[in-house]
C-alpha cells in the first residue's frame, strides 16, 4: 500500500505539470479557400488594436507570429495575400480537490476511535481549492482581397503570472507555435 502511494506521487506530479504546460488547440477554416495561393502576409492593425492585453504582450505575440510565419516561408508584405489578426480571452479556473487518503491499517473496528476504521488517525485530508488563469489566444487569417476570414486557430492553456520575462515570452512562443501547427489545414496540404 505504501509503495503504491509512493509510486503514485511522481506520476501525479508529472501529470499536473504536463497538464499545466500544454496548449489545447482547435482550428477551423473555409473549405472553399485555396491555401496554396497565400504566400505573403501583413498584420491587421484594426483587429489587433481591439485585443485587450498589454501593448507589450501584443508585441510579443506579433513577434512570435512573425517568426513562425517567416519560418514557414511566408513573406511580410505591403500588398499581402492574407491579413493576420489576434484576439484574446482569459478566465479564472477554480479547481477543487478532495484530499481523502482512505485506507486503513488492519481489519475491524476500533471502539476507541469513533468515526473510522482502525489506525486511520491523520489519514483524512480536507478539500483543497486552487485557482489559475486560463487564457485563449485566437489567430485569424483573413483573405486580403475580400476581407473574409479563411482560417482561425485557437490555443487554450494556463497562463502564468510571472515576473520572469523570458518565461513569459517562452509561453507566448509555445502558444503561437502550437496554434500555427494546424495551418494550413490538412485538406489543402
Amino acid at each position: 500500500m505504501k509503495i503504491a502511494k509512493l509510486l503514485a506521487l511522481p506520476v501525479l506530479t508529472i501529470l499536473l505539470f504536463s497538464s499545466c504546460t500544454s496548449v489545447r488547440v482547435l482550428s477551423d477554416y473555409d473549405t472553399n479557400a485555396d491555401f496554396n495561393t497565400y504566400n505573403t502576409y501583413a498584420f491587421y492593425k484594426t483587429g489587433i488594436d481591439k485585443a485587450q492585453i498589454s501593448d507589450l504582450d501584443k508585441k510579443r505575440i506579433l513577434r512570435a507570429i512573425e517568426n513562425e510565419m517567416n519560418s514557414r516561408g511566408f513573406t511580410k508584405s505591403e500588398n499581402p495575400d492574407i491579413l493576420v489578426s489576434i484576439f484574446t480571452k482569459e478566465r479564472e479556473q477554480v479547481d477543487v480537490y478532495n484530499n481523502y487518503w482512505g485506507g486503513g491499517f488492519g481489519w475491524g473496528w476500533n471502539p476507541y476511535f469513533h468515526g473510522g476504521p482502525r489506525g486511520m488517525m491523520g489519514m483524512y485530508g480536507g478539500n483543497q481549492v486552487s485557482t489559475r488563469t486560463e487564457g485563449s489566444l485566437y489567430i485569424d487569417l483573413i483573405d486580403a482581397k475580400d476581407k473574409q476570414l479563411v482560417w482561425q486557430g485557437k490555443g487554450v492553456g494556463s497562463l502564468y503570472q510571472t515576473k520572469n520575462i523570458k518565461k513569459k515570452e517562452q509561453r507566448i512562443n509555445e502558444f503561437v507555435s502550437e496554434i500555427l501547427q494546424a495551418y494550413p489545414p490538412q485538406a489543402s496540404r
